[in-house]
């Protein structure tokens, strides 16, 4: 009998297998825990963007052009159209800090460049109260879509989208 075949046929191997497979084992959990908590897939249920999976890079700087997930601020508009606990909202990022956001017969323009129209009343039939103006602020962003019905910084009720609001930014996978 060949060395190799003792080895094989005895338990002394089984040990520190098993010690060694419990261990990759418990590195690829602990990985595999820290990728969760820095990223997610987000299932996109409005029509105001064209993706319905979006994976979400927690932390990440948002840049112009890129999408960004936030939770909506509250108020009786936003609850009148998506529930007491909407879900997130995805939206692309139009304005950055520093740009600035101009507004002409409903039309706003970031830096000069036309990002988004405005609605004068809602699906449900309320007045829309036009978006912020001027300087995008540190920390926050002005968000739209493309979507005639998208609901997005252009109104008051959505605003200026600030780091606190903001889940992360998605990139569309399907």
């Amino acid at each position: 009998m060949r060395n190799t075949d003792f080895l094989w046929r005895s338990h002394a191997w089984r040990r520190p297998a098993l010690w060694g497979g419990l261990g990759a084992g418990a590195l690829a959990l602990s990985s595999l825990a820290t990728f969760g908590e820095s990223h997610a897939l987000m299932i996109n249920a409005s029509p105001s963007l064209p993706y319905w999976a979006i994976w979400l890079t927690r932390g990440a700087t948002p840049q112009r052009g890129d999408i960004i997930l936030f939770d909506p601020p509250a108020s009786p508009l936003l609850e009148k159209h998506f529930g007491k606990e909407p879900k997130p909202f995805g939206k692309r990022v139009s304005g950055v800090p520093g740009d600035i956001v101009t507004e002409r017969s409903r039309s706003f323009f970031v830096n000069g460049k036309l990002v988004a129209k405005a609605k004068p009343k809602s699906r449900l039939d309320e007045a829309l109260a036009l978006g912020p103006t001027g300087a995008v602020p540190k920390g926050c962003y002005f968000v739209t879509t493309g979507h005639k019905d998208g609901f997005d910084s252009r109104y008051a009720a959505i605003g200026w989208i600030c780091r606190q609001r903001i889940l992360g930014v998605g990139r569309p996978i399907l």
